[in-house]
Parts: C-alpha cells; structure tokens; sequence
C-alpha cells in the first residue's frame, strides 16, 4: 500500500512537471517593447495602457495615434520594415484593406464567452485577422441646454436634421479625417440606398455649422454649446454625460452596431504581447475598462453589462439597435476612398455653397406653406434634386479603376495630389459648384413667385 501511495505521489509530481512544462511557452508572461498604432483618444488608451502594463510589468506599450486612414496608410509605407505590433481601431473596413494587402496575422482570442454577432453584425474576422472588442452605434448627440435656449425640438432621426429648424446648429466631422464618420455616412448609404443615402447626407450637411477636422471636435462642441447638435459615435456622446455635460444621444433608426476591432501586424517584432495584448481586452479586466466614465463603449462581453450603470445600451438585449442595416463591410472597402473623396469635394469643400442653396430651399418652402403655388412648388422640387444630384453611381463608386486613382489623404482643398485624382477631384467640385448655384437661383424664382 504504502509503495502504491509512494508510486500514485510520484506520477503525480512528474505530471505536474509535464504540464507546468508543457505550458512554459504558452504561460510565459510576454516582456519588451509593445508597439500599437490606433486612432483612438488618449483617454481610453491611457487607461488599458496603464492596466495592461500593471497586469504585465515586463512589458512597456508605445501608443503611436493616427487618425483611421493615417494608421492605415503608415503600416502599408513600413511594410517592409515593420516596427508595429498591434492595430487598434474602430473601423471594420479599414482592418479589411490591412488584410487585403497581407498586413495582418491571424490570432484566435484565448477568452471564452463573447457571441458570434453583436447587433447584425459579426463581432470577428472569420479568418481571425482581427477581433472585436468592443462595439458602437452612430447618432445624433445634443445640449439639452442650448436646445432649450434655442427652442430647438429633440431630433431622433437623420431626416429630423434636414429640417430648416436645424439649420446652423449641427455639426460633423469629415469623414476622409474620421473613420467613425465614415462608417456614419458609409452606414447611411447602405440603409437608405446610395441616391437616397446621398441626398440625406447632403441635405443633413446644408444645415450644418461646422465640420470639423477630426471627430472629438464634434463632442467637443457640443459639451461648450458651441453648436447645439452633433454627428458622433456612441460612446463621445456616453463618456460626456457621465463626465456631467448636459447632453443626451439617440440612436436613428437606420444605423448600425459594428465592433470596434484590434489585430496583429504581420511580422510584429513582438508577437507574444500583441497577443497578451488582444487578449487581455476580451478578459473580465479589460471590458470592465471600458465602463470607465471617459470610455463608455459597448463591451462584446454580455456579461460585463451587470457590472454597467444604470441605462447603459445594450445591444445584447435591446435588438432593435442597428437591426434596420446588414452593414456590408465589403461594399464599404470597396468604395472607402470614393465616398470621402465625394463628401469632401461635394461637402467639406463646398459648404458654403451648399449652405447657401439650402438656406434659400428654406426660405421657398416657408413662403410656400403660406401661398402655395403650383409652379413654384416645382421649382422647390428640381432646386432639392439639383442639391441632392451625384457625378458617379454606386455602380462607379465600387468600380477598382475610380477607387485607385485616390491615393493621396487630403486634409485641405488645396493639397497637392496626383494628376489623376485631382482631375476627378475637380470635376466633382464643379459638378457640385454649378448645382448648387443652380438650385439656389431655383429656390430664389420659387420665392419670388409667392411674395
């Protein structure tokens, strides 16, 4: 008996010692340099750089921000040279171009418990090239204040922004210098459809005061009562209330739940913390993070939510949110460069033409609920399809040709790009130009008819 306790002890110790060996390489805590290039504000990486670093001491994380589409293009210019590990952003479809070009390496998550899909979408690449994290919806966010002293109603849709009420009092970012406003206007194009889609958008964009060059512009005005109303993404809107400004935020009925995603870079000098990295944001730490007032994203984690305060969205249990839209992360990769290239030369650079058109469809509408005309009425209609009228078709948007002659980031009207890409570049600023005058001198004859 004795020589049987002795034998059962024995296997048990050299089992242990398989095991514990067997385990070393996978367990071995990760150390170095880790390298991440993200789009997100410093507040959120400050906070899982610290708890990540606390929980892993041997390793010091190098935060280098970019905007979306900067972040994108810098891992494509150091291909060949690669410095960076990880890839933290919120846009799906830029994580689709990075895998496209062969930039990325497949990780599967070690954390158990997170669904397949988070609203109508799927929380990770299929192929494991990147994973989701967290998740965001797109909306309208406003000062309760500044809507009262403004006597301004409370907008739930995107179609309440184009009203003339909101004319002046709302603001957005560009989309070419936000990749959460990209997928904002990419989202609206998908659940309307792309004549319906842009003529939203450009109907919202006539009313707008402002737009900013990158997207904390946008909550940032809003918080001061710069401007009234806000095109933001989720979590701006949800980190402000809980920092006590005085805003609220709605999600539309057409908008969409996506994950905000993180991945491995190809040939990433640091592999095994990239990987600790990634999973240490799906592990119970790290989605509690992101309840953390200057956060508040949505976690990918259901159960993370009993932890969440009170009113907090959930898209595991509210199902209605972003249900409305399939977001079609391939469309959108397709036509990624075309659609900002289109707002910008339709919008960003035209506002004030486009403002302009706007205000006089305003001012004939008004003047036509009091004297109603039939000529003038018709006027109204061929001024709004004038503004409303695109250069290219969703056909063209996605065509490879058109996408590949934008190979340069404008970040004014006046940057210098190559030959190709300004010469289509020009055309839709002309294109743009003459129909809003257009429309405007319509507005102004329909006016003119009932005075």
């Amino acid at each position: 008996m004795l020589r049987t306790t002795r034998t059962l002890r024995n296997a048990a110790a050299a089992l242990a010692v398989l095991l514990l060996s067997g385990t070393a390489a996978f367990a071995e805590d990760p150390s170095g340099k880790l390298v991440i290039v993200t789009s997100f504000p410093k507040d959120m990486t400050t906070a899982f750089q610290q708890a990540f670093q606390k929980a892993n001491p041997k390793v010091t994380v190098e935060i280098l921000n970019r905007n979306t589409n900067a972040g994108v293009k810098y891992l494509q210019e150091t291909a060949s040279n690669n410095g960076t590990d990880l890839f933290w952003a919120s846009a799906p479809d830029a994580f689709e171009v990075l895998k496209g070009a062969g930039l990325l390496q497949p990780y599967k998550p070690q954390v158990k418990g997170i669904p397949d899909i988070v609203g109508a979408y799927p929380v990770n690449d299929p192929g494991g090239f990147y994973a989701g994290f967290a998740a965001s919806g797109y909306g309208i966010m406003w000062n309760t204040r500044y809507m009262k002293a403004n006597n301004l109603p409370i907008p739930k849709e995107w179609a309440d922004l184009a009203k003339p009420v909101y004319y002046d009092h709302v603001a957005i970012s560009a989309p070419s210098r936000s990749g959460t406003t990209h997928l904002t206007i990419e989202t609206i194009l998908q659940g309307e459809g792309w004549e319906k889609g842009w003529r939203t958008n450009k109907e919202l964009a006539g009313n707008y005061r402002t737009i900013t060059e990158r997207s904390f512009g946008v909550p940032d005005g809003v918080n001061s009562g710069a401007f009234g109303i806000g095109i933001v993404i989720d979590f701006f809107a949800l980190s402000s209330q809980a920092s006590g400004f005085p805003v609220e935020f709605a999600y539309p009925t057409i908008t969409t739940i996506v994950p905000a995603n993180v991945a491995v870079v190809k040939n990433a000098p640091n592999k095994a913390a990239a990987e600790g990295f990634v999973d240490f944001l799906l592990s119970p730490k790290g989605q509690e993070v992101l309840l953390e007032p200057a956060i508040r994203r949505l976690p990918v984690n259901p159960v993370t939510y009993e932890k969440a305060p009170a009113g907090y969205p959930n898209p595991f249990k509210d199902t209605s949110l972003g249900a409305q839209v399939s977001f079609d992360v391939n469309l959108s990769q397709a036509r990624y460069n075309v659609v900002d290239a289109l707002f910008d030369q339709l919008v960003t650079f035209q506002l004030d033409d486009l403002k302009a058109a706007t205000q006089a469809i305003h001012k004939a509408d008004a003047a036509l609920a009091k004297k109603p005309n039939d000529k003038a009425k018709a006027l109204l209609g061929e001024a709004r399809d004038l503004v409303a009228a695109m250069p290219v078709t969703a056909e063209q948007a996605a065509d490879p040709q058109l996408a590949g002659a934008f190979t340069v980031e404008r970040k004014s009207a006046t940057d210098a790009v190559p030959e190709r890409q300004a010469q289509v570049e020009q055309k839709w600023a002309a294109f743009a130009k003459e129909n809003y005058a257009a429309a405007r001198r319509k507005a102004d004859e329909a006016a003119a008819l009932v005075r």
